[in-house]
């Protein structure tokens, strides 16, 4: 069964990138180098509990709800150390303008193995290519620093679509802007429901990064597997 694709989407967090090192550990670094003992386990609960509550509060960096995206970030941000126990409100606001400033930056991010190749030889082919991620604006700005946004199109980021995946309309925009039907498509990402079963659902084709051994989860027809980026060449080749 020959796809023919003319256009392969990329969500970039845990598909092209990840954080070198969990967010809790980044946190209590800068916070020691401004002079303050958090621990880094406490920083990451801490974390996941005020990111948690703020996405449900304010969905989307808080589109369409008053909120920038920088703004949503440093309420994160300051709010995830004073669950941790700081409290002095000057260090607070250091911290999280440096920290929102830090994750622009490559040395919070690595790729994943593979990716650079892959993407390289899918220009190569010839595919049309732009991301879709549910994420700020600053994400342009990551994906240059660590020297991928050259082999996009676009990038499209839920902030500036005003929907996040699972919404079909922000993949409705990415079939737009690359020029292409959805079934001349192809969504590439590691989660589930936001990026292998909502595009899918939009009429594109999709293949779900899922590394071995990471069988717990919803079946997936094994060809539509990637355990890891190098696979998807396999798949598409024209």
């Amino acid at each position: 069964a020959m796809l023919r694709l003319r256009l392969l989407t990329w969500d970039v967090k845990d598909t092209l990138l990840r954080l070198r090192q969990p967010v809790g550990q980044s946190y209590a670094a800068e916070a020691r180098a401004q002079g303050l003992q958090v621990q880094p386990e406490a920083l990451g609960r801490s974390f996941r509990e005020v990111y948690g509550a703020q996405s449900r509060h304010f969905p989307n960096y808080g589109h369409g709800q008053g909120l920038s995206s920088r703004q949503w970030w440093l309420d994160v941000i300051k709010q995830s150390f004073r669950l941790s126990g700081v409290q002095d409100e000057a260090a607070l606001t250091k911290l999280a303008e440096k920290l929102y400033r830090d994750y622009c930056s490559s040395h919070n991010w690595e790729m994943l193995p593979g990716a650079a190749e892959t993407l390289s030889r899918c220009r190569q082919l010839g595919f049309r290519m732009g991301v879709v991620s549910n994420f700020d604006n600053r994400l342009e700005v990551i994906l240059s620093q660590c020297n991928l946004r050259h082999h996009f199109e676009f990038v499209l980021t839920s902030e500036a679509a005003g929907f996040a995946k699972p919404d079909g309309r922000i993949f409705e925009q990415a079939l737009r802007l690359g020029g292409a039907r959805p079934e001349q498509a192809a969504h590439i990402g590691d989660d589930y429901s936001r990026d292998y079963r909502a595009a899918r659902a939009a009429g594109m084709h999709s293949f779900l990064l899922r590394a071995a051994g990471q069988g717990d989860g919803p079946e997936v027809p094994p060809e539509h597997v990637l355990p890891t980026l190098s696979h998807l060449l396999a798949r598409i080749e024209k």
